[in-house]
């Protein structure tokens, strides 16, 4: 028993054995871990609507797009990181995978004190550019502020809990997630209902579990000596490796910085409609959030196991778990989909009692749920595009579907339904426009995923491998 307990915390190895079952046991972990996560922002959402009210519930949701928009780098660092990891463990180099891992811990610093420095001073204009409610904007600036000064414990977790995952190793990135998890409930509980911070305090609580996290993942990075060498030589900057998570990560980064900025500029829209509207969003994304945590799960654990058999001159064994990583997502997302259409109203009561926010956004669900079925296919092609090394393609199909698309059709949308009423026009526009940029995006990604120019942008070469790791 203990045996299994202790293979079950190692590092994984899918170049060998079933796809489907290295593929399950894999996500398993990662889809508990990745809706764990999500709690985080949730746990922030659900508490300060119930103790402090609507216009708290709208200052959080309101400050999200601008978050998001500077965590790009650590989006770019960690996807790069992932990739490289994952291909030299599955190529055994294990003097490459060491530096891979201590570059990326090294800009993850760097990068952190920049936006700890940076976040603050645009926290208040970039709200005002959001055209943020008078009665909000105050909240949402000290939310912002906090999380930005506390940004280190954020980005340390998601970087070498992707490093972790990139060894295959699923499982301990969600015990430590999970102990975090608890502690930012009890602490978002004491900080707000106990000691009245309000939105601060739900800042506060989250940057202190994301640290606890953080410090976890780097105490068992460390530990992993067989596999990993984390020491100040590893730490120093090398060009070469600097470069290469630069090539693979930027076009993840921009990805996401692309897809935050049209998310600022859907935000002002949305802020336009009005509190009632902003609290409605805010309570229909966080449902999404855990809507999405499936496909995100599966989009990563096809990227993992990619990059091992490629670094492994697997293909074979790509295109295999490709059909089974489908299957498995399509299966499980069908599933979702029935509940947020049958349990969507109970899930935002958990947000807000206010029967127009609950009636705004039982709506706004009913027009997403198809969708994510279309997300399924984008995410776990998108994963295996990106774990043979090809981080253009999902960057240009983003660019597409999201700014292109998305953000005409909504301010359109909008545009032409605008009536004495409702002199902004339909709230519905924003919710319109996503599901037809993700139906986009699904057609593009297959189209591109068949052509098959990601099966030669592997970083590990046939005949370049290192046998140096032993895996047990």
């Amino acid at each position: 028993m203990s045996g299994k307990l202790s293979k079950l915390f190692n590092a994984q190895d899918m170049t060998v054995g079933s796809p489907v079952k290295g593929l399950i046991q894999f996500s398993v972990p990662l889809l508990i871990g990745n809706l764990a996560q999500q709690l985080y922002n949730t746990v922030d959402s659900i508490v300060v609507g119930t103790y402090v009210g609507d216009n708290a519930l709208a200052a959080v949701g309101a400050s999200g797009p601008v978050v998001n928009l500077l965590l790009v780098l650590f989006m770019g660092i960690s996807t790069g990181a992932t990739i490289m990891v994952s291909q030299y463990f599955g190529a055994r180099e294990k003097d490459h995978l060491s530096h891979t891992a201590g570059t990326a811990i090294t800009l993850s610093l760097l990068t952190s004190i920049f936006i700890m420095i940076l976040g603050p001073l645009i926290s208040r204009p970039m709200m005002s550019l959001l055209n943020t409610p008078p009665d909000i904007f105050e909240q949402s600036c000290t939310y912002l502020d906090i999380i930005f000064i506390g940004i280190i414990g954020m980005a340390y977790y998601n970087i070498l809990s992707g490093m972790l995952r990139g060894l295959g190793d699923s499982v301990t990135p969600l015990l430590f997630l999970l102990i975090a998890c608890g502690l930012n409930i009890v602490l978002d509980v004491w900080f707000v209902a106990g000691l009245g911070w309000g939105v601060a305090g739900v800042a506060i609580a989250t940057a202190i579990a994301q640290l606890v996290s953080a410090v976890l993942c780097m105490v068992r990075l460390v530990l992993l000596r067989d596999i990993v060498t984390i020491n100040f030589k590893m730490l120093k900057l090398k060009k070469v490796y600097v470069m290469q998570l630069v090539k693979l990560g930027l076009p993840a980064g921009l990805t996401q910085a692309i897809f935050s900025m049209a998310q600022i500029v859907v935000q002002s829209l949305t802020n336009s409609f009005g509190t009632a509207v902003i609290a409605a969003n805010t309570a229909v994304m966080r449902v999404d959030g855990f809507a999405m945590m499936p496909n995100f799960t599966f989009g990563n654990a096809m990227t993992t196991y990619t990059g091992q058999n490629m670094g492994a001159n697997r293909l074979d064994r790509v295109h295999e778990g490709t059909k089974d990583g489908m299957k498995i997502g399509l299966i499980f997302i069908a599933a979702l989909v029935a509940c947020i259409l049958i349990f969507g109203e109970f899930l935002l009561r958990m947000f807000t009692s206010t029967p127009e926010v609950i009636d705004l956004g039982v709506s706004m669900l009913r027009v997403l749920a198809l969708g994510y079925l279309a997300v399924a296919v984008t995410q776990i092609l998108s994963g295996v595009m990106r774990g043979a090394g090809d981080t253009m393609t999902p960057m240009w199909i983003s660019i597409i579907t999201t700014v292109i698309l998305r953000v005409p059709i909504a301010y359109g949308i909008a545009y032409l339904t605008r009536t004495e009423a409702s002199p902004v026009g339909s709230p519905y526009s924003l919710f319109v426009s996503l599901l037809i940029s993700w139906v986009m995006g699904a057609v593009l990604t297959v189209f591109f995923f068949k052509r098959g120019k990601w099966r030669s942008k592997g970083i590990v070469k046939p005949g370049e491998e290192a046998k140096t790791i032993t895996i047990e």
